[in-house]
Formats: C-alpha cells, sequence, structure tokens
C-alpha cells in the first residue's frame, strides 16, 4: 500500500510532504531538488497542442513570455467566470491550471519516494467556502490522485509545528504567505481541531509586496523620464522578478539593489 502524501498548493510556491517512519512529517524534494515548486504553469505550443511547463523553468520564463504564462491561479479558484485562454488557443479553468500543478508535483513525489502515489491531503485556507474547497479536490482528482481530505491549513501548521491534537488548548496560527494574509483562532479539545474565527487580508501577501516594490521602481525610472512602463507587459514581468529576486535576497539579511 502507497503512502499518502501531504500537498501545500500555495499562490506563489507549493510544497509536497510525507509521514516519516518515525511519524513526523518530511518536506520531500522536487525533480529539480528543491522543496518548493513555483506554482507556475508556462504553455508551450507544439503545433497547436500544449506542452506545459510547471515549476522554477515556467517562472524563468515569465518575464519573457508572460502572455504564455500563468500565476497565482489558487486566487481564483470556485470562480467559475476566469479561464486562461493559452497560446494555441485552449481554453483552461482555475481547477485545470491548478491539477496541472499537481500532477507535477505528484510526479516528484513519486520520484522522491519510489513508488505510485494515488492518494493525498491538499491544504487550503480556513476561509475557503465550499466553492473553492471543492474545485481544489476536483483539480485533485483530474490530476489523479484520490483527495482524502481537503484540510485547513492552520490545521495542518499547528500539526507540522508538533501542538499535539491530544492537548486541550486554544492556539492563533498566522500565515503569510505568496497571496493571502490569514490569522485563525483554534480551539484543540478531544483531539479535534476547531475554527473559532478566521480573518485576514485576502489580497495581501508576497505578491502584494513584489508590486509595491515594482511601482516605486517604476515611479523612480518615470522620474527620470521613462515612458510606457505599464503598458508593456514583458517590462512588468521582468520588473516584477527582479523585485521579488531583490525582496527575498534582503529578507535573507543580505544588501541587494536592484539591477
Amino acid at each position: 500500500m502507497s503512502r499518502a502524501i501531504g500537498i501545500d498548493l500555495g499562490t506563489t510556491y507549493s510544497a509536497v510532504s510525507v509521514l516519516s517512519e518515525t511519524g513526523q512529517p518530511q518536506i520531500l524534494l522536487n525533480q529539480d531538488g528543491e522543496s518548493l515548486t513555483p506554482s507556475v504553469v508556462f504553455f508551450q505550443d507544439f503545433d497547436g497542442k500544449d506542452e506545459p511547463l510547471v515549476g522554477i523553468q515556467a517562472k524563468n520564463l515569465a518575464a519573457s513570455n508572460p502572455e504564455a504564462v500563468v500565476q497565482y491561479v489558487k486566487r481564483q479558484m470556485g470562480n467559475p467566470n476566469w479561464k486562461f485562454d493559452s497560446p494555441s488557443d485552449t481554453v483552461y479553468t482555475a481547477e485545470e491550471i491548478s491539477a496541472i500543478i499537481l500532477k507535477r508535483l505528484k510526479e516528484g513525489a513519486e520520484n522522491a519516494l519510489g513508488e505510485k502515489v494515488e492518494d493525498v491531503v491538499i491544504t487550503v485556507p480556513a476561509y475557503f467556502d465550499d466553492a473553492r474547497r471543492t474545485a481544489t479536490k476536483h483539480a485533485g482528482e483530474i490530476a489523479g490522485l484520490n483527495v482524502l481530505r481537503v484540510l485547513n491549513e492552520p490545521t495542518a501548521a499547528a500539526l507540522a509545528y508538533g501542538i499535539s491534537a491530544e492537548k486541550n488548548e486554544t492556539v492563533l496560527v498566522y500565515d503569510l504567505g505568496g497571496g493571502t494574509f490569514d490569522v485563525t483562532l483554534m480551539k484543540i479539545k478531544d483531539g479535534e481541531f476547531d475554527v473559532i474565527a478566521t480573518d485576514g487580508d485576502r489580497n495581501l501577501g508576497g505578491f502584494d509586496f513584489d508590486n509595491a516594490l515594482s511601482m516605486i521602481i517604476a515611479e523612480k525610472m518615470e522620474e527620470q523620464g521613462a515612458e510606457d512602463i505599464y503598458t508593456d507587459e514583458h517590462f512588468t514581468a521582468l520588473l516584477r522578478e527582479k523585485s521579488e529576486n531583490t525582496k527575498r535576497a534582503n529578507n535573507c539579511g543580505k544588501n541587494k539593489c536592484l539591477s
């Protein structure tokens, strides 16, 4: 019997974990030897047929091919009006894009474990409504996975940080991710994790920090005479990429200038 995996399907990055022999969660490395996979899909058009790339390769192509790249699709889960038209004129829903990402994560897990993977638990924000949860589960099924459960991210975080379900206590979990900032108050009693309240800003995350930094830089460039910055998709995507790299470097305690 194959082991079940856990997937954090994030707005900007996703990760896969499995329980180790000691019962502790262990992050699996992807095909690139990394613990995090960018939640990005790049669509290559081969004779009218899409050949999607997922992960760091897709992310690296976002600046040069913004029209063929999908990012931040988690924000659109459960939205029936959102569609993406690929270069081959194929129309994808948010569920189908997420399924492509999940399939790549599944393949990476199988490569790391050396066995076939079918069962999965996928985490979602506590505020996700039924439509978003159903869309997430459906995406997993499209990817060929048996979705055992769609679990609240704060509950998964509490378990990962060693908060025992055997204790009766109230905990506060905050999650500042790539797309959202969420705070959840949970009561743990008799092995059950009950969400008492959840709130936050669903349009505030690392992506928005990148945009804010990009806008500051763009304004400085306009002051120096640059024109048509916001109408150039390629330049806008490149600026956001450089802004993210600068943010990450400075978060690591390194002073870095955008170049």
